[in-house]
């Protein structure tokens, strides 16, 4: 079953290294690219629904907090697809809600093998408990 990732985030390198390690890492895995909190919206109206979204946090626009307001509220269709912050974004406040409300935060730069192991695990688990 292909697992699919929706990678949310500003910064093309790090957009580009996510898609690119991914496809040579683990066949199983699509990865949606999102430039923007707006583009993650279209995609996701469109029917493109990721099993995980990793989502930065700073942005310009709608910043990374806001899509995950916009995301969990109760009202949103899209509200129960677990989200991983991938930010650079390193003082303790954004880190301890982060680590509260999110399945994980995972700060920049990263490194690849600890995200995809992370980012398995909850995949996984997401999996298991439907």
């Amino acid at each position: 079953m292909t697992k699919k990732i929706m990678v949310v985030d500003d910064d093309n390198d790090i957009r580009f290294t996510i898609k690119h390690a991914f496809e040579f890492y683990e066949k199983d895995y699509e990865i949606f690219i999102a430039e923007s909190g707006e583009h993650c919206f279209q995609l996701l109206n469109e029917g493109r629904i990721p099993d995980l979204i990793l989502l930065d946090l700073m942005m310009p626009g709608m910043d990374g907090w806001t899509v995950f307001d916009k995301l969990k509220s109760k009202e949103s269709p899209f509200n129960n697809i677990p989200i991983v912050f991938l930010t650079a974004k390193k003082d303790k406040d954004s880190v301890d809600v982060g680590q509260l409300f999110g399945e994980d935060y995972i700060e920049k730069p990263f490194d690849f093998e600890n995200l995809y192991a992370r980012i398995e695990k909850i995949i996984n688990q997401d999996i298991k408990s439907d």
